[in-house]
């Protein structure tokens, strides 16, 4: 896990088209932190309403509202606006001096992947499947700029979680909120902010809280939302309860931000999560009694975790090129992953148990078979940076993987992972998601004047009717 502080600059390099798209539009000062502009934006909002409350009756402020609701609606890109050529982020690349086309050559230039592994990116890209980019596996559905998703953390990149085809949920500065994309609503859930303290009591939870957790990673599963800070924290709330059920401090060491959060179900059906932290820590929560209960300690940082269906093996990977396979009972290592050469923050299983995936700051993803992990038996590579988030869908159909910003990745397993969409767009990602039912894949993006949510739909193939006709 590097420093934060001191490759955020880098990371984060979109000045140049950011200056003409301010001066088209808002003229907002390009430091300004999102945060920054969001806190003014909502100190206005509030004073003009708060004006205008004394001095007009309630149906022109109710109009007022709609309009403003209107308005925003208005940046946003749909399906049909976006056949009719409209870009899908709302860039107006016919008013600005650069074009589309020369500005992604410029990014792909000039972007600057982190590696903790001098030119790991570069001899990575050496031996990769290679793939058939076109197809379309998922197709664009709209992008909603009203609501933002935040990044608090370069390397950490878990901050969106969809649980159903409408229902999602994202960090946007101290605030965790829920967005339905068939309403177009969005409602808070949990900020975290102020002071944060469990509702409920529990032997082993922290009662006093927390204050201004700093969110680093999010998981959303079974109804159990869980955060993990800057400062070991981790704070779980269900959703069909009011009130946070449970805090705990994982650790009060220097090193102890939590990486990653994996909820799931044990052989018994009783709700678990597993956390992954700076401190070499992987960590096992029993949400039934609400209580660590298996702690394993590694050589190196974790900074992702994930655990097979069956429940048996974890992958576990971190601050070293090689990962691991271990066993869920005990914690002790069953396979060695070689293969990569930089330090990895991504992990994935496949339904069926024997495929998984790890995703590397030397800009690939491997495809590993539990059964042979003494090779990988696929690499995927990226264009610009490293892989930063894996999903597979629920039926095992395709693989997603995400860089650090601009490109998501699909690819067909059922191909051999060697048909691959790519999705292309600009800004740094703070996560992605499919829906359960697969029917969705929600991308986050965060940008100082383009951070949105996209979505994209599964493509129905319909060729089955042609033999009706």
């Amino acid at each position: 896990m590097a420093d934060f502080d001191e490759y955020m600059a880098d990371e984060y390099d979109m000045d140049d088209l950011e200056d003409e798209m301010n001066a088209e539009f808002d003229g907002r000062d390009i430091d300004a932190s999102d945060s920054e502009v969001e806190d003014l934006e909502q100190l206005v909002l509030s004073l003009f309403f708060l004006f205008f409350c004394v001095m007009i009756d309630k149906q022109t402020l109710k109009l007022l509202v709609y309009m403003n609701l209107i308005q925003n609606k208005a940046a946003d890109t749909s399906a049909a606006q976006a056949r009719n050529g409209k870009d899908i982020q709302g860039i107006p690349w016919d008013r600005l001096s650069v074009t589309r086309k020369d500005y992604r050559k410029t990014r792909l230039e000039q972007y600057k992947n982190y590696e903790n592994v001098p030119n790991s990116g570069e001899a990575a890209g050496k031996h990769c499947t290679e793939t058939e980019k076109g197809s379309s596996f998922y197709t664009f559905r709209s992008n909603s700029r009203s609501v933002r998703s935040t990044i608090l953390h370069f390397q950490l990149r878990n901050l969106v979680w969809a649980t159903s085809k409408h229902d999602v949920y994202l960090l946007s500065n101290y605030s965790i909120s829920h967005w339905s994309s068939l309403t177009g609503s969005r409602s808070e859930i949990l900020n975290v902010k102020g002071h944060v303290a469990p509702s409920e009591k529990h032997p082993e939870s922290l009662l006093e809280g927390f204050t201004e957790t700093q969110v680093s990673t999010l998981a959303v599963k079974e109804r159990l939302l869980v955060a993990g800070g800057f400062q070991g924290e981790l704070i779980c709330k269900h959703l069909d309860r009011p009130g946070v059920s449970f805090c705990s401090r994982t650790t009060y060491t220097e090193n102890a931000i939590t990486n990653a959060v994996d909820i799931y179900r044990n052989s018994s059906g009783a709700l678990h999560f597993m956390a992954s932290n700076n401190d070499c820590g992987v960590r096992d929560f029993d949400m039934e009694r609400y209580q660590l209960v298996q702690l394993f300690r590694y050589l190196w940082p974790v900074n992702h975790s994930s655990l097979s269906p069956d429940g048996k093996l974890v992958a576990v990977v971190g601050d070293d090129p090689n990962g691991l396979l271990v066993d869920s009972s005990n914690g002790q290592t069953v396979g060695t992953l070689k293969g990569h050469l930089d330090y990895s923050f991504a992990s994935a299983w496949h339904p069926n148990g024997v495929t998984f995936a790890t995703g590397n700051q030397d800009k690939t993803c491997r495809i590993w078979d539990t059964r042979k992990t003494s090779e990988s038996v696929a690499v995927l590579r990226g264009n610009l940076g490293a892989v930063r988030s894996i999903r597979f869908t629920s039926d095992g159909r395709y693989i997603a993987m995400a860089e650090p910003a601009d490109f998501v990745h699909v690819y067909d397993t059922k191909a051999g992972y060697r048909k691959e969409q790519e999705i292309d767009f600009f800004g740094e990602i703070s996560g992605i998601s499919f829906s359960p039912d697969t029917e969705s894949l929600f991308i986050g993006v965060w940008d100082r004047t383009y951070g949105s949510l996209l979505e994209y739909g599964r493509t129905k193939d319909y060729s089955y009717l042609d033999s009706l006709l």
